[in-house]
């Protein structure tokens, strides 16, 4: 298994050089000057050289990726153009919270996702089945700004349960914040649970007719015991699989639930950070998304070789 890991490791190097050289190409090659931007409006072209210099604009792009690579490597990712502020200050300020929203919105996309295409598994072509098929089918065609907003008009405007926006704080109140994590949290997990849900069906339903399911049945054992001992543990991969895709959908995906809902994350400071042009903050969280996207993948990986020794056998783990 350790053999296994470390492969996995070693794989994922070159897909970490390949996306620190794509977001630095970020600053480069959207449109503006960053030098001018930070220089000021009315700044002379004299000031703006001098800032050029000294951002270290008019080296040659490779001396500026190393450089900008030892920065990141010592845990600098910059100061923000506008607000002079450490960008990693900024980040640390704003990650909890998108990082709260993510982990609510992926437990309510297992929670709803894995009993619906479980059931609808085992009760394929029956009344369940078509109800949940055309529950899961409505779930994906509703955006989630729409969704978002009819959360807001019902709960929050009309009925006044759940608060429209903003966000509490989890270690006073932890109930309280519930509440403020309620919508948002909904909104964001429904499309990816709906997803997920179909997915789990067809994987389910391929591993319920094979022979050693059917060994199981015949010795007697619950439905239960059967789906929970002999279907799920073989039909895992797959949806490992895309739940550690959804982990990334959703954090792609809290840009437009953050801006709804005016929760304090990383994806309303990368909006602000677009409108006001900080190349720097967007850079830094991109890479940031980048780095936990193939983080949570490589996890995926290391996981496949533990609910499936097959796979790890097959790379070469028996060493």
């Amino acid at each position: 298994m350790i053999g296994f890991a470390a492969r996995r490791l070693v794989q994922a190097l070159p897909v970490i050089f390949l996306a620190t050289i794509g977001v630095f190409l970020l600053l480069h090659l959207l449109p503006g000057d960053p030098a001018a931007l930070m220089a000021g409006p009315d700044a002379p072209p004299s000031t703006i050289e001098f800032v050029r210099h000294d951002m270290g604009l008019d080296q040659p792009l490779p001396v500026q990726y190393v450089v900008w690579l030892g920065h990141i490597a010592r845990g600098d990712l910059g100061k923000s153009i506008f607000s002079k502020l450490p960008v990693s200050q900024l980040i640390g300020q704003r990650a909890p919270a998108t990082i709260e929203l993510a982990i609510a919105g992926e437990l309510i996309t297992i929670l709803l996702a894995l009993p619906l295409g479980i059931i609808a598994a085992i009760k394929q072509r029956s009344p369940v089945d078509w109800v949940v098929s055309t529950v899961t089918s409505v779930g994906l065609a509703i955006p989630n700004f729409w969704l978002g907003i009819l959360l807001i008009l019902l709960f929050a405007v009309g009925l006044g349960w759940l608060p429209p926006g903003q966000r509490g704080d989890f270690t006073r109140d932890p109930l309280g914040e519930l509440k403020f994590l309620a919508l948002p949290a909904f909104t964001l997990a429904l499309p990816q649970a709906m997803n997920l849900s179909r997915l789990t069906k067809a994987s389910v339903l391929e591993v319920l007719y094979e022979d050693h399911v059917r060994t199981a049945r015949s010795k007697g054992l619950s439905g239960v015991a059967v789906v929970s001992a002999h279907v799920l543990r073989n039909a895992l991969v797959p949806i490992v699989t895309a739940i550690s895709l959804d982990i990334g959908r959703l954090l792609g995906g809290a840009l437009i639930v953050e801006t709804i809902f005016a929760w304090p994350g990383l994806g309303t400071l990368m909006l602000s950070a677009v409108g006001n042009r900080d190349y720097v903050i967007v850079q830094a969280c991109l890479l940031l998304l980048v780095g936990v996207f193939i983080l949570v993948n490589l996890l995926t990986d290391l996981s496949y070789g533990f609910l499936d020794p097959r796979i790890r056998l097959s790379a070469g783990g028996r060493r």
